[in-house]
């Protein structure tokens, strides 16, 4: 642990801290746990770089941070022999984006390295693609997803266009952390950047590109010209940067009822109709439903604030209601949908890939068997997934069919190296009109589905452990597991227990082990008899730690109660750990 309280004591010292700055930490002068939070460790890189609460500190986020991570990442650009490509940056539409955007953008020019950023808040997909298009060596994306108003984040790309992985997130990590005075960090200003050549403004016609392949992964035009004006969509990003790139997408394939929520439809970085901006939440849709009702909608769409999650609503005509999907759920309906429409058209290729994270249901694998394609499996994070497409492209083997993650997350072409939501609205769209063609909602070919593979079913649980205790009694949780490996849970024998941060599978029966083949993460993972499963890992971007578990059922009836059982079993072993 740092000497916390002198590095506030610096803080309130240096002349390179602005007064703002010390006004406010001079403010909890008398709250000796808060300045301890704020100083006890520097903000650290995780699954999705780094994420925390706006304000002054080393563990917040603040412009001084901000600084210090590019200073690092333009160092190891620099050793990387990539300065000459210049970075792309994007925002969205939280508290200090932007100029958590310029901030990084001065570093890197007063680093020698051009920034591209762009004039305005731009979803993350657009981010991924825009480090491609440019030939940057990297990119920077500032936001924190769906995580509540009072957070900020910070992700970093590599020139692939995916989050970076190892080696690169290492050797990034590394020359940050090199870095032991903050006040040494480089920077300039924005007249004398442009002056250098360093910085420019990048917009329309990336966004003109974008779109373009957006569109270009519609697989069935007919059916969207067929429906286009008997299908009645209702949009909301959330106050997120959604808006204008999803509705100009389904506008330009021809969808002419498009309503979006208007209290959610202008960014807003206090989120003011939600708790919190997050898809997966009911509360996301309470005004989507209204509206969706009032309109007969076919189906009810939310983007997360960067527009890289999706989350949805369908209609069920027998009861006239609407049926939340999971992300689960969706990305198998959208994985399912794209592959039959492909083989109808012989476009599946004999080495055919389906891409999805561990945590991802089971109900996958049957689709992608079904398509005759491998099925590939990576470590949370969608990063893992560019990874995959970018060993494709290096080996010349494998074709990237489709991509998910149980997080609300999606990819269908190659264009971009992160899930995207506003390809996925886009695709879920057309899916309704080709099933609406057929007489069908989205909803019955759901059960369509399940009648076909089987009724899966997927849910997590998350326990919120926040502070330096809640960090230990995480470690301490996950620890015991990996000590004690259970049996059986649930009900349920275990197969075999794969440790990624150990990198062992173990047979339950035999004994033996071998390689998970994955890069080390501190992850558990148990494959359990008759198709059930469980994973438990300590969440990447937020303070908790996740239980996640499937279960493959005869009847949906029959799916729910086994899922029940599996939760109920898996909080009852986690109550005897805490």
């Amino acid at each position: 642990m740092k000497d916390y309280r002198s590095i506030y004591e610096e803080w309130l010292l240096n002349p390179y801290f602005d007064e703002a700055t010390k006004e406010e930490l001079r403010g909890i002068g008398d709250d000796e746990n808060e300045i301890k939070e704020r100083f006890y460790q520097d903000l650290e890189f995780g699954t999705a770089g780094l994420r925390g609460i706006i304000g002054a500190g080393i563990n917040r986020m603040n412009i001084y941070v901000v600084r210090k991570a590019t200073q690092g990442l333009a160092n190891y650009i620099i050793n990387q022999g990539g300065a000459d490509k210049g970075v792309a940056i994007a925002y969205d539409s939280r508290h200090m984006s932007p100029e958590f955007a310029e901030e990084a953008a001065l570093t890197l020019a007063a680093n020698g390295i051009k920034a591209y950023k762009f004039e305005s808040l731009r979803p993350t997909p657009e981010l991924s693609f825009a480090v491609r298009e440019l030939g940057c060596i990297a990119g920077i994306n500032i936001t924190a997803s769906h995580n509540p108003p009072e957070y900020n984040g910070y992700k970093v790309y590599w020139e692939d266009g995916a989050q970076f992985t190892p080696p690169h997130d290492k050797g990034v990590t590394a020359e940050v952390l090199n870095i032991t005075d903050i006040s040494t960090v480089k920077t300039t200003t924005v007249e004398a950047a442009k002056e250098s050549g360093k910085y420019e403004i990048i917009g329309a016609d990336l966004d003109d590109k974008y779109i373009a392949h957006v569109k270009a992964q519609v697989v069935n035009q007919d059916a969207i010209d067929q429906m286009q004006n008997d299908i009645k969509i209702v949009y909301s990003p959330l106050h997120g940067t959604g808006n204008l790139p999803a509705r100009r997408a389904l506008k330009e394939i021809g969808f002419t009822h498009v309503y979006v929520v208007p209290e959610q439809e202008l960014p807003d970085g206090d989120f003011p109709t939600v708790s919190y901006p997050n898809p997966e939440a009911e509360e996301a849709f309470l005004l989507g439903l209204a509206l969706a009702k009032e309109k007969d909608a076919d189906l009810v769409l939310a983007t997360d604030p960067d527009a890289d999650r999706l989350g949805v609503y369908v209609k069920d005509e027998k009861s006239g209601g609407y049926i939340p999907l999971t992300g689960n759920m969706s990305g198998s309906l959208l994985c399912e949908y794209v592959l039959s429409q492909k083989k109808e058209r012989g476009a599946i290729p004999a080495d055919g890939q389906v891409v999805k994270s561990i945590v991802t249901t089971n109900l996958v694998d049957a689709v992608a068997k079904a398509y005759s394609c491998e099925l590939i499996e990576v470590l949370t994070g969608f990063k893992y997934i560019g990874q995959q497409i970018l060993k494709e492209e290096a080996t010349g083997y494998g074709t990237y069919m489709f991509g998910l993650e149980e997080s609300y997350g999606c990819l269908i072409g190659t264009y971009a190296r992160d899930k995207d939501a506003i390809s996925a609205t886009v695709a879920l769209c057309e899916a309704a009109a080709y099933y609406k063609a057929k007489g069908m909602t989205l909803w019955d070919a759901m059960i369509a589905m399940y009648e076909k593979y089987g009724y899966y079913k997927d849910a997590v649980k998350a326990i919120g452990l926040k502070g330096i205790e809640g960090q230990e009694k995480i470690r301490a949780i996950m620890e015991t597991m990996r000590r004690e490996t259970p049996t059986e849970v649930g009900g349920y024998h275990i197969l075999s227990a794969r440790d990624y941060k150990l990198d062992t599978v173990k047979d339950m029966n035999t004994g033996e082990t071998r390689p998970t083949r994955l890069p080390q993460s501190d992850v558990l993972y148990y494959d359990l008899t008759e198709d059930a499963w469980l994973c438990v890992r300590p969440s990447g971007t937020e303070p908790k730690i996740k239980f996640y578990y499937g279960v493959k059922g005869d009847s949906m009836a029959d799916a729910d109660e086994r899922s029940a059982k599996l939760g109920e079993a898996v909080m009852a072993m986690v109550d005897k750990m805490m």
